[in-house]
């Protein structure tokens, strides 16, 4: 056991000694401890001043790992990213395909299987083309519409500032867990425009976010954990043209 872990649990015993001896002529009072002792403190604020910490520190983070489900345009798409401001990598799923995207600076590449490849052509004589992509990482033309499409999912800044915002009126829900860490809850309107779990460890990062309208749930981690973004080998890349197959 850590030495931290140590002290928590002695002074859980120490208060629970101390609510012991704490008799009213009904009997016990109740008594717990202070559910922000030894947290950051953020757990103590106003709403509002939470979601600009957790936005702060969250956009401060040099990389982080972003997984869930995210509703748009009607469209449910399941991440699982690892994003930085270099770039990200990582894997989507949409209407039962899944591929993964790498990007390094500018350049995007896009890798998926000859399933996935023969559903977006759309044409019949499309295996050859099929057979050509499975398997390997295909640059995106930065013309292309699928450039602006995808590269979002690989961008933090783009991701973080199109998520983290709860809509109406914002309030706190109570103290929570997320993972084994302790975690302030703030809502918007109730949580009708979103819930999003506070970190009360550390750094107040934002750890969990469920969208207004039912619109996705995600979980952050991984909070400034750099990883390896390597540029695929050539024989494993594939310069389509100027515009991928249409989806």
């Amino acid at each position: 056991m850590t030495a931290i872990a140590q002290g928590r649990a002695r002074r859980t015993v120490v208060v629970g000694a101390m609510c012991a001896l704490v008799v009213t002529g009904t009997g016990l009072t109740g008594c717990s401890e202070d559910p922000d002792a030894g947290t950051n403190g953020v757990g103590k604020l106003p709403a509002a001043q939470i979601q600009s910490k957790t936005r702060a520190a969250a956009e401060s983070a040099g990389a982080l790992r972003l997984a869930g489900n995210v509703v748009t345009s009607g469209r449910t798409y399941r991440l699982d990213m690892r994003l930085s401001s270099d770039g990200g990598s990582g894997s989507v799923t949409a209407e039962g395909a899944t591929f993964q995207l790498l990007r390094i600076g500018k350049e995007l590449y896009l890798k998926a299987d000859a399933g996935f490849w023969t559903k977006a052509d759309g044409k019949g004589d499309s295996d050859a083309a099929a057979d050509k992509l499975d398997g390997k990482y295909v640059k995106v033309p930065s013309g292309d519409p699928a450039y602006k499409k995808f590269s979002g999912f690989t961008d933090k800044d783009v991701l973080l500032d199109g998520l983290l915002t709860l809509h109406g009126s914002l309030d706190t829900d109570g103290h929570h867990e997320q993972a084994g860490t302790r975690t302030i809850r703030i809502t918007g309107d109730k949580g009708d425009g979103g819930t999003l779990d506070v970190s009360l460890e550390g750094q107040p990062y934002p750890l969990r976010l469920a969208r207004a309208g039912g619109a996705g749930t995600l979980t952050f981690s991984a909070w400034g954990k750099n990883f390896p973004l390597t540029e695929p080998k050539k024989d494993e890349t594939v310069d389509y043209g100027k515009q991928l197959p249409a989806s």
